[in-house]
């Protein structure tokens, strides 16, 4: 009998959820990790008699799933939490966003709000973004000082900021970002223009080509109210989609966030042409957007992921509360109680949108070969027993309170429900100091 096999790490758990095959719940499985990666998902007694491990985390009363991947946030904008609620999205943007954002945007800015946004999803069991704000350097440099996996946008927007000045400055620094972390380990890039209603033809050609010639996403928000589909009819004679379309822009790399306004015919075109749609249902929610078909568009096969948006419109960075909402608004939205499940509402928070980012090679689910992105979630509370089904209480009964530990890449970034290595009382220092800045700005008004 040969002896047992060293490893990094050996995680047991109560049920393994791993995503792929959809509805699998194992009992009394073990992941055994090294390297960061995943090398075997096994039952318990035969990993303990197998496997060495250097570390070894029991979860005795625990689900442990993939990592939740958040794929459409703004994370500096943790920042402008509760700034300015109740309001539609053009005024909300116009007459509160964007003037503040003029006053106090920076690179201290960006980089406070994305550490209290890691802080945040870390504790809510999400391990991976992608990321649409200004100064993706700053962004993708915290990102990889704590360890924490993002696909950073790289923002095209026509007017002048404190990022660029003109749109040959937006794409000259867009590219400096990407060569910056071209292969890098946990950093990833993306083209990131606005939305069609602020990104002029010239910059979608150039965006198509570069996208083309390097391989990399295009995320953009797209037709996300009624009245963005109404402008680009009157000012180019096509809706949002058919301008993308005429532009060539509609294909496997194209993550379209909101669709609230999508008609029949183009989420069959999204379904043939591979375009990953995020459903962002709090957000589009709270700002009055409208109501993603969801059950259509998973219907319809195309691929179909979920975000929190930024938490200036939602105001929290809660995929497990995300998840849950995008089931019971797709139900309600299809007059279909059996629309968009448990089983799948947790795939579109891990499997899709590790897909929707191209990580899904590496990364959402619980297989052999992918990355260790892994979140473990108490079900032995009381807000989760009685259990009949795993799986439902994930999608339905969970709170992100009840996760407790999280790793990245094989590496611990939540135990027992602290972070770990992050200084949070001095995230909170700054998240305290800039709130009282821009409250004496009259940002608050």
């Amino acid at each position: 009998m040969s002896p047992p096999q060293p490893i990094d790490l050996l995680i047991t758990a109560r049920w393994v959820v791993p995503v792929e095959p959809a509805r699998v719940v194992w009992e009394d499985h073990a992941v055994a990790i090294e390297g960061g990666a995943i090398i075997e998902v096994l039952p318990r007694g035969d990993a303990e008699s197998k496997y060495a491990p250097r570390e070894r985390v029991d979860l005795p009363g625990h689900a442990l799933i993939p990592g939740l991947v958040n794929a459409h946030t703004h994370n500096p904008m943790t920042l402008l939490r509760g700034l300015a609620d109740d309001l539609p999205l053009m005024t909300w943007l116009s007459d509160h966003i964007w003037p503040v954002e003029a006053r106090v945007i920076g690179p201290e800015f960006v980089r406070d709000g994305v550490e209290l946004a890691i802080a945040e999803m870390l504790r809510g069991g999400t391990t991976c973004c992608n990321e649409n704000y200004f100064f993706p350097d700053v962004q993708a440099a915290t990102y990889r000082a704590h360890g924490f996996r993002a696909r950073v946008g790289l923002p095209i927007i026509e007017f002048p900021s404190a990022w660029a000045a003109d749109r040959d400055e937006y794409f000259e620094r867009a590219l400096a970002v990407h060569d910056q972390y071209a292969g890098d380990a946990l950093i990833a890039t993306a083209f990131a223009p606005h939305a069609p209603y602020t990104v002029a033809d010239a910059s979608f050609e150039r965006i198509r080509t570069l996208s083309d010639q390097l391989d990399l996403p295009v995320h953009l928000h797209l037709m996300e109210t009624a009245r963005e589909v109404e402008d680009s009819r009157r000012e180019h004679g096509l809706r949002p989609m058919q301008r993308l379309q005429k532009l060539g822009l509609v294909n496997d790399r194209l993550i379209a966030v909101h669709m609230t306004q999508v008609s029949d015919a183009e989420i069959a075109l999204c379904a043939e042409a591979g375009v990953s749609v995020v459903h962002c249902p709090e957000s589009n929610l709270k700002l009055a957007s409208g109501f993603c078909p969801a059950e259509k568009l998973r219907r319809a096969g195309v691929n179909l992921a979920l975000g929190t948006d930024g938490c200036a419109s939602n105001n929290d960075l809660d995929m497990f509360g995300e998840l849950r909402t995008a089931a019971l608004l797709a139900k309600a939205v299809a007059g279909d109680a059996a629309a968009f499940d448990d089983a799948f509402a947790l795939r579109a928070a891990t499997l899709n949108g590790a897909k929707a980012l191209q990580l899904d090679a590496k990364i959402g689910s619980l297989e052999v070969g992918k990355r260790a992105d892994l979140a473990a979630v108490r079900l032995d509370e009381v807000e989760t027993q009685p259990l009949y089904n795993v799986v439902s209480h994930l999608a339905y009964a969970v709170s992100r309170r009840q996760v407790s530990d999280v790793w990245i890449d094989g590496a611990h970034k939540l135990a027992a429900g602290e972070l770990v290595d992050f200084d949070l009382a001095g995230v909170l220092d700054k998240a305290r100091r800039w709130g009282q800045r821009i409250a004496v700005s009259g940002g608050a008004e």
